[in-house]
Formats: structure tokens, C-alpha cells, sequence
């Protein structure tokens, strides 16, 4: 067989309860919707082992794949299980992730319990489709032709990301449209595996809105968005004085000994600030603007004065925060909100290279399913060693999944042989055990 890791990783599925729980609440109707936990299972170990495609979920059928695992599918059977799902069914399998990720924290160190601040990121993307068959596609800002996928992933300090809520929207989508109920499903989802800290949720500016803030807050969490540079928070910024600018560690940043401060192109100030304030009173909201300035590059913005010396200019950046961490510490961690780009970008290397089918619920489940695949993945690779813990899934595919070994049978027992003198053995072991139990010795 070519991928021994499918041994752990589905009997650390079936430990997280996969096929159990896709059994219990998918109700796809008429012959499409029989044996629905087989089917689930059928495709997220497909993706789990670099399916892109229905055609691909075949490799699930090759060599001696059928001597490990039992109700395997063909891949025209899958297609046409996709095809049955309706919005309440892609709902449905929304529920099902949600506890797939519960059991998964149960069984695996995937998600740090025990920090004091948790990191919700929401972003989307738009993956990109051709041709007149794909419901939904449409050009949206990005100016690509396609279907708009909004996530939500939660990480700690400690732990890598993982996701937590998908929602697939018709390529022309705004940005902020459906990203309340994501957020609130995201956070309930959060304290379903065991975050206790704070939850504070980063985004960029195109889900600056009150819905947004409104939800986050309701649910005990905080916030830090970047802000739109309306007049607001114009005018706020022009407020700040120069003496309230702090220089912080920045690339090309020299630390003075005898200052013990950073000579920095950049700095960061904080002022208090209203957001919405043309809006109810129930949706103000009054919190902190932490805006950070950098040197502009362009040299059509500077200005010259009669001498011809140059005056600075400055780029500003604004977060709207209520963020219990200090200044600087709450304006380098929205930065790190970029990691959401690379979960995006790991997943689009996987299960979303496509879209697999022209009907858009469909499409809608893939989403679903290969947030699955993506944290039993990193399950796999948080249970094999701390480098593959925050490893990508390309990494984790080509060396703990992609493995080929021989099939034995003797005594009624199955003996995997894996190669040998290969340097991934010990890591592989791990979620095995963890799984499955200690390997036999000979």
C-alpha cells in the first residue's frame, strides 16, 4: 500500500467519533444518503492522503488498501453522496466537524487548553474556478472568477492552528456577509475543545462592523480588527501627539544602549476612540485605537520645504482593540493575524486545490470535509513529534502519511512492514500507539 499513515490517521478518526457522528446527524435523503458515516470517512481519508478531487478518492481502493479498510466507496458514489447534500445538510455536517474537532482535542495535545488567550483569525479567499458550470461563481473583489470560502481558525501560544468554522459563499459575496453567525459558531466550537482563556478575535478591516464586534462580545470575547481610515479615525489619529509615539522592534530596528529604547522606523501610539458613532447607542462601541506609524517608501508622498530638507511622512495603521494584553503586545499580536494566510494557503495545497463539482452545495460540503481532513491531519502530526505540530500538511503527508509498506498476514493478523533505515519511524509510531496500541516487535 502507498499510504501507510491512513493506519493511524483513521483509527484516530474513528477514536474522534468521524463516521459515528456523520451516521447520527447527516440525514442526506434517498439511497445517497445510506451508510453516511462510511462515506464521510471514505472522504476525508481521501483527503487526508492529497485527493483534490472526487476522481482521486480511487487511490482509496488501490493495492492493498482493501485488506486494512472496509467500507471504502468509489469515487462515482462519493460524487453522487456530494450532489444529494442541501443547506440544511451542509449544516449538519458543520455540526458533525464541530465534534469531530471536540474529540480530537480529547485525544490529542491539537489544541493548548491551559493558555490564558486564545487567537480567533477570520479571513477569506476566492477560489478561483473556469468555465459556465460551477453554481454560484461569480467575480467578487479580488477580481477573480470563482467562490468566496470564509474561515475561522483558533490557536494558542503553544499550539498550531486549526479550523474551526467554514462557510462557502457565491463568489460576488462581501466579505463581512455571514461572518457574525461564523464568529459566534467559531467561539462556541472554541469552548467545545477546551479553551477556557479569553478568545479574542482578529480580522482585518473588511469585517470592521458592529455585527461583527457585537457577536464577539456577546460571547465573552475580545477584539482586534484593523480599522477603516474613515474620517472617525482620521480625525482620531491627528489627535495623538508626538511625544505619545513609542518606537517598537521592526525589521531594520537598532536597540540604543544608552537610550534603552529601539531607533525604529515605526511606532506606536494609543488613544481611546467611539466606533460607529453615527449608529444606535446600543452599538457604539468605545474601546482602544492603537495605530502604528512606518515611514512611507514612496517617494512621490514626501514633501520637500523651502530649504529643500525633507519632511517625514508616515502610513498609519489602526487597530480597534479591547485586548486585555499592553499596547505594543496587543499591536505585534494583530499582526500575527497574517497566519490565518498560510492555514489558507496549506489548504488550497490540499482538499480546496478545487472545487470538485458544479452544484454549489456540493462544493459547500467539500469545504466542510476538508476542514476535517486539515485537523486530523494536524492531529496526526501533533501526536508524531513538536516539529510536525505546527508543520504543514504537505509535510505532514509526504512524510508521516505517504509511506509505503507491505501487507503480511499470518495467524490472523495483520503485520504492516514499513521501510526500513527510514528516518520518520519513531514519529510515525507515536499516533500509532496513541491510536491503536504499541506496534508488535519481532
Amino acid at each position: 500500500m502507498s499510504y501507510a499513515g491512513l493506519v493511524p490517521a483513521l483509527a484516530l478518526a474513528r477514536r474522534a467519533g468521524v463516521g459515528e457522528l456523520a451516521g447520527r446527524h447527516l440525514t442526506v435523503p434517498g439511497g445517497a444518503g445510506h451508510d453516511a458515516g462510511a462515506k464521510v470517512s471514505a472522504l476525508v481519508a481521501g483527503m487526508v492522503a492529497g485527493a483534490d478531487s472526487i476522481a482521486d478518492m480511487d487511490l482509496l481502493r488501490h493495492g492493498g488498501m482493501a485488506r486494512l479498510f472496509t467500507g471504502v466507496r468509489a469515487p462515482s458514489t462519493l460524487g453522487t453522496f456530494l450532489r444529494a447534500f442541501r443547506f440544511g445538510h451542509v449544516r449538519q455536517l458543520d455540526a458533525v466537524a464541530a465534534r469531530v474537532l471536540a474529540g480530537l482535542a480529547q485525544h490529542t495535545p491539537i489544541i493548548s487548553s491551559g493558555e490564558p488567550i486564545a487567537y480567533l483569525d477570520m479571513d477569506d479567499t476566492v477560489r478561483s474556478t473556469f468555465g459556465y458550470a460551477k453554481q454560484g461563481a461569480g467575480f467578487g473583489y479580488s477580481g477573480v472568477k470563482g467562490l468566496n470560502a470564509l474561515l475561522a481558525t483558533v490557536s494558542t501560544a503553544s499550539s498550531a492552528p486549526v479550523i474551526v468554522a467554514t462557510r462557502l459563499r457565491k463568489g460576488s459575496a462581501n466579505s463581512a456577509r455571514g461572518a457574525a453567525r461564523l464568529v459566534a459558531d467559531a467561539i462556541r466550537t472554541s469552548r467545545t475543545c477546551g479553551v477556557a482563556g479569553t478568545v479574542v478575535l482578529r480580522a482585518d478591516s473588511a469585517y470592521y462592523n458592529s455585527d461583527v464586534i457585537a457577536v464577539a462580545r456577546r460571547h465573552r470575547g475580545c477584539f482586534s480588527i484593523t480599522a477603516r481610515k474613515d474620517r472617525a479615525v482620521v480625525a482620531a489619529i491627528t489627535e495623538i501627539g508626538e511625544d505619545a509615539w513609542t518606537a517598537i522592534r521592526y525589521p531594520r530596528a537598532v536597540f540604543d544602549e544608552q537610550l534603552q529604547q529601539w531607533i525604529s522606523e515605526a511606532e506606536v501610539a494609543e488613544v481611546p476612540f467611539t466606533a460607529f458613532a453615527s449608529k444606535p447607542a446600543a452599538l457604539r462601541v468605545t474601546a482602544r485605537l492603537i495605530v502604528r506609524r512606518v515611514r512611507d517608501a514612496n517617494p512621490d508622498h514626501v514633501e520637500r520645504n523651502a530649504q529643500g530638507e525633507l519632511f517625514r511622512v508616515w502610513r498609519h495603521h489602526a487597530v480597534f482593540t479591547d485586548s486585555p494584553r499592553p499596547m505594543l503586545d496587543a499591536e505585534a499580536d494583530h499582526r500575527k493575524h497574517a497566519i490565518i494566510e498560510q492555514i489558507i494557503a496549506d489548504v488550497k495545497n490540499g482538499p480546496l486545490a478545487h472545487l470538485p463539482s458544479g452544484n454549489f452545495m456540493a462544493n459547500s460540503a467539500w469545504l466542510v470535509l476538508a476542514a476535517i481532513a486539515f485537523n486530523l491531519t494536524r492531529a496526526v502530526g501533533a501526536l508524531a513529534s513538536t516539529f510536525h505540530a505546527k508543520a504543514t500538511t504537505a509535510t505532514i503527508r509526504r512524510q508521516l502519511v505517504s509511506v509505503a509498506a507491505r501487507i503480511t498476514r499470518s495467524a490472523r493478523r495483520s503485520t504492516l512492514r514499513l521501510p526500513t533505515r527510514w528516518p520518520w519511524a519513531t514519529a510515525w509510531q507515536h499516533p500509532f500507539t496513541a491510536a491503536i496500541g504499541p506496534p508488535a516487535t519481532t
